[in-house]
């Protein structure tokens, strides 16, 4: 089968090319989407559009060195990925269970990539294609660029970059890298001499240049966790393009030595970069295997943006994407929606036009492009700044166009969006126009706590905001008499978080009469500010001790009690509510969240029984007055025909 649209993933597909010779070799932990949702895909069409000759090997066969060469040695370097999530994430649960589906996977199937995929890929090529360069990136190497808590192993770990051996490593979303380092490759430097590149780590083994800023180094970190706290400090604060500083840390005899953060991308060059020639879908070799899963959602969306300045505690973008938004044209967007129009299986609808958030389409304040991010404080935390521009009139007019267009029937806006911008917005009216167009009967929203002890440390708006929101989507919804609902994203055993947090939270999931499916445990995922606090205990902005649930069992009764109507945590609710002396909500009044006692689910047995004598007590009432069955008296205060409530 001729996959020509596609890039080389064997030697018959180089073939057809007329290459005996790949340039770059890129090796993913995901399996191959030629879409650009994919990081590895939106990097070998920067580098195809170059002229490079690019191959990629999906999920190989790690204990088979053979997988890794099947198209021979690459020119230039091999460039390797863990994939679109951290291995470690895609594999496990913040229980630290082994996740039962790989949505980045053919079929969904797990196992088909190693844990800590960057690792293990880069020690691999290093057997099979000696003499290679080897650079890594995608998210899994950006979080992990200098010395992090890693929580699967609970220990510090060591660079990424050092670990694997690799001679580079990219962080952020690394096009402008890339296209820097492959220019500099192919004229013929060495890779042990590029240095200098925005948006790099490279291995440093000599004394950190003037005007670096040292961090506490590996032992340090290591062993103190007040040094951890204030390497993290000094990392998170630095991670912008215009002020950002050269960063150093040492590791036993050697360092690593990260340069400041890419610049940001110009409309232009997002539009040049998602104008490429995109397959727009999974490989056809995974069609017998069910498909790749994760492409159900993306294939019918469009990205119109990158970057947040939302800030949020336990988000990583800061470390991956940055805070300064970036966006694509609005007429690049519409010739993607024709494009998507026109694919055989289009059935009229886009099922999201967004990014990390949906309606941020500008920088924060014009103030970014020139000075960088403020290092002290958040745009929109704990109060939004005065000089935020949340005009989002650009965006509506934007969701207008799309669905104006021939073909398109519905465009959603799925991604999510920031309430406490929507609220501050005095020139438009983004809510209006989501509920009258764009949703489809629910909408999305990130309160994640309600207690203001817990909310400080995520970096989230205050309950009153959320509740001023909920007050303005009812109001909108009865003005336009339709009937939809806001779907609540909440989060458990964040930092902040002790039992009387999380009891603060199921009550008020009680008073607002949801039942809420979406419950994100905390997961302590390398780069964040949350995931610092959770290891060394600290605020790292103020040096403050903060309380941090971390057994598993605690984690359990606080993710247990946001769902406290799912009878299979009973006993995990009833138990937290004793340990925070609260057996006030444990009853039967309005305000109890359980009962006394757990009712029993009865067995097949029982219910078989139940039937049996049933049956008997039918035959029985025949012979009663005209034949007829005894009626059973209606309980008072129920009307005829109603099942008896469930106690």
């Amino acid at each position: 089968m001729r996959n020509s649209g596609f890039l080389p993933v064997n030697t018959a597909d180089m073939g057809e090319r007329g290459w005996s010779e790949l340039d770059f070799l890129i090796i993913s932990g995901d399996a191959y989407v030629d879409h650009p949702s994919f990081g590895a895909a939106i990097i070998a069409r920067v580098l195809e559009n170059l002229n490079y000759r690019v191959g990629i090997i999906a999920q190989p066969e790690w204990q088979n060195l053979e997988a890794f060469r099947i198209m021979g040695k690459p020119r230039l370097a091999c460039l390797i990925a863990g994939g679109n999530l951290d291995s470690m994430v895609n594999h496990y649960t913040a229980a630290r269970k082994k996740r039962s589906r790989d949505a980045y996977s053919p079929g969904g199937q797990t196992g088909l990539r190693p844990d800590r995929a960057t690792i293990v890929y880069s020690n691999r090529v290093r057997e099979a294609l000696p003499g290679v360069p080897v650079i890594i990136g995608g998210i899994e190497a950006s979080l992990r660029r200098f010395a992090h808590y890693d929580y699967w192993s609970n220990r510090v770990r060591r660079s990424l970059l050092l670990d694997s051996q690799a001679e580079l490593l990219v962080y952020g979303m690394g096009e402008k890298p890339i296209a820097e380092i492959a220019g500099r490759l192919a004229a013929g430097e060495n890779i042990q001499q590029i240095q200098g590149v925005a948006g790099t780590v490279v291995p440093w083994r000599k004394e950190p240049p003037e005007g670096a800023i040292v961090l506490p180094d590996y032992q340090q970190v290591q062993n103190d966790k007040l040094s951890y706290a204030e390497a993290f400090w000094v990392q998170y604060q630095q991670q912008d393009p215009v002020r950002g500083k050269i960063l150093y840390q040492k590791h036993d005899r050697e360092g690593v030595l990260q340069y400041p953060p890419a610049s940001p991308l110009s409309r232009a060059e997002m539009d040049r970069i998602y104008a490429l020639p995109y397959m727009g879908t999974y490989h056809p070799r995974y069609q017998e295997m069910g498909g790749v899963p994760a492409i159900e959602e993306v294939e019918f969306s469009i990205v119109s943006s990158r970057g947040c300045y939302g800030g949020c505690s336990f988000c990583a973008l800061v470390f991956h994407q940055g805070r300064i938004v970036q966006s694509r044209s609005q007429a690049s967007i519409i010739r993607e929606a024709e494009r998507l129009s026109r694919h055989p299986h289009f059935k009229g609808y886009i099922h999201d036009v967004g990014g990390p958030t949906a309606n941020f389409r500008h920088p924060s304040c014009q103030q970014q492009l020139s000075r960088g991010t403020c290092p002290q404080r958040q745009c929109l935390f704990p109060h939004p700044c005065e000089k935020l521009d949340s005009d989002q009139s650009e965006y509506i007019d934007l969701l207008r166009r799309l669905r104006e267009l021939p073909g398109i029937k519905k465009v959603f806006v799925r991604s999510g969006v920031r309430y406490d911008t929507i609220l501050v917005d005095r020139k438009s009216d983004l809510l209006l126009e989501l509920c009258q167009h764009h949703i489809s009967g629910q909408l999305k929203v990130a309160p994640e706590h309600v207690s203001a002890a817990v909310l400080k440390y995520m970096g989230k708006p205050g309950k009153q905001v959320y509740e001023n929101f909920v007050r303005r989507f009812q109001k909108i919804n009865q003005k336009i008499e339709k009937k939809q609902y806001l779907i609540p994203y909440l989060m458990s055993s964040h930092p902040g978080s002790s039992l009387r947090e999380a009891i603060e939270l199921a009550e008020y999931v009680r008073d607002m009469r949801v039942n809420p499916e979406q419950v994100q445990d905390f997961i302590p995922t390398p780069g964040t500010l949350s995931t610092c606090m959770y290891y060394t205990e600290l605020d790292p902005r103020t040096m403050e001790k903060v309380y941090v649930p971390k057994s598993l069992h605690e984690k359990a009764m606080q993710r247990a009690l946001i769902q406290y109507r799912n009878p299979q945590n009973y006993e995990l609710v009833k138990e937290a509510l004793i340990l925070a002396h609260r057996e006030d909500l444990i009853g039967f009044g309005p305000r109890c969240l359980i009962k006394p006692w757990k009712i029993k689910s009865k067995s097949q047995d029982e219910q078989n029984s139940e039937q049996r004598a049933s049956g008997r007590d039918r035959k029985k009432g025949k012979q009663c007055g005209r034949g007829q069955t005894k009626r059973k008296k209606t309980l008072p205060g129920m009307n005829k025909g109603h099942k008896h409530p469930t106690l």
